[in-house]
C-alpha cells in the first residue's frame, strides 16, 4: 500500500509489483488539495470527543457495579456485557431514522452513537482493573476522613492507568476507523476519513494511487498512538495474568 501510493497509475499497471521506481507525490498532492483535511479535522473530533466521553462514563459506571450494592446490580452488568453482542450494522437502520426524527444526525451524534457502542467494552475492561484494587485501601481511607468520591479520583483513578490507555486506543481506532455509522448519520460536511476513502472508489474506475495515498494516512494517526501508549496497553491486557 505504501509503494503503490508513490506511483503514478501508469506506473501502478505497468511496472507490476517492484520496490524499483520513480516515486512521486503526486497521489498525496492530489487528495491534500481537495476535502480530505476537511475529513481529517471531523475523525479527529469525533475520536478525540468520544473517547474521552466514553472513558468518563466508562470509569463511573464500572466503579459503581464494583463498589455499591443496589437493586438491579446483576441485570445491569449481564446487559452491559450483553450490549457488547450486538454488531453495529444490525443498529444502523432504526438508529438512522431515530437520530434524522430528532435532529441528531452529524458529528454530535456520531459522538453518541460511538460513546454507546463502546461503553460495554470500557465498562468491563474497568470493572475488572477496579476489582483487582484491594478495598482495604479505600476503607483505610474512609477512616482518615476521604469520601467515597475523593477516593475514586486520588486512590482509584491513578491505578486505573493500564486500563484507561489500553480501553482509550481502542475506543479511538472503532471511532476513527468505522464506515457503516459514518456514511448514514453525516453529510457532506460532516464526513469522517473511512467514508473519504470511499469516495475513491468511483464509478469510472479506480485511481489506485491516490486511494492508497488515503489509506496510509488514515492508518497514521491510529499506529502513532499505538506506539506512544504501547506499555500502558500491553499491561492493561496482561494484568493481573497468572504467572507460571
Amino acid at each position: 500500500m505504501v509503494s503503490t501510493s508513490f506511483k503514478t497509475q501508469r506506473q501502478i499497471f505497468d511496472g507490476g509489483f517492484s520496490f524499483i521506481f520513480m516515486p512521486t507525490l503526486e497521489n498525496y498532492r492530489n487528495i491534500l488539495e481537495g476535502r480530505f483535511l476537511g475529513y481529517v479535522g471531523n475523525s479527529i473530533v469525533v475520536g478525540v470527543v468520544a473517547t474521552a466521553l466514553t472513558l468518563v462514563l466508562g470509569t463511573m459506571c464500572a466503579y459503581a457495579l464494583s463498589r455499591f450494592t443496589f437493586i438491579g446490580r446483576t441485570p445491569i452488568a449481564m446487559g452491559t456485557l450483553l450490549l457488547r453482542t450486538i454488531p453495529p450494522a444490525v443498529l444502523a437502520v432504526p438508529i438512522y431514522f431515530i437520530w434524522t426524527s430528532i435532529g441528531l444526525a452529524g458529528l454530535g451524534g456520531l459522538i453518541l452513537v460511538y460513546v454507546a457502542l463502546n461503553l460495554p467494552f470500557t465498562i468491563w475492561l474497568l470493572y475488572g482493573f477496579i476489582e483487582q484494587v484491594p478495598r482495604e485501601l479505600e476503607e483505610s481511607a474512609a477512616v482518615d476522613g476521604c469520601g467515597p468520591f475523593r477516593s475514586f479520583f486520588y486512590l482509584i483513578l491513578p491505578l486505573l492507568k493500564p486500563g484507561l490507555a489500553a480501553a482509550g486506543i481502542f475506543t479511538f481506532r472503532i471511532a476513527w476507523n468505522e464506515l457503516v455509522l459514518a456514511s448514514i448519520l453525516t453529510d457532506r460536511n460532516s464526513r469522517t476519513l473511512p467514508y473519504a476513502v470511499f469516495l475513491y472508489i468511483k464509478d469510472t474506475g479506480i485511481d489506485w494511487g491516490e486511494l492508497m495515498a488515503a489509506g496510509v494516512l488514515v492508518a497514521i494517526p491510529p499506529l502513532i498512538f499505538t506506539f506512544v501508549a504501547a506499555r500502558q496497553i500491553i499491561a492493561g491486557l496482561t494484568s493481573g495474568a497468572v504467572k507460571g
